[in-house]
């Protein structure tokens, strides 16, 4: 699918988040990438097999006052 050189990680890949934008939609929350992952917002991926990663949870600070 990548036609970068070198070629972007593929969708199996730990590092698939850093392959190269084809579309940008931020306006509804979502990337496309070089090796065909949806990129979401909220850290979610869907994976061009349909597999879907949830998004990761992002540590909720606890303060007493």
């Amino acid at each position: 699918m990548c036609q970068h050189q070198p070629s972007c990680p593929s969708a199996d890949s730990a590092d698939r988040e850093s392959a190269r934008l084809v579309a940008h939609h931020p306006e509804q929350g979502w990337s496309l990438l070089c090796n065909g992952v949806v990129f979401f917002e909220d850290t979610g991926e869907l994976l061009p097999d349909g597999r879907v990663i949830a998004p990761r949870s992002r540590g909720v600070s606890l303060t007493t006052a």
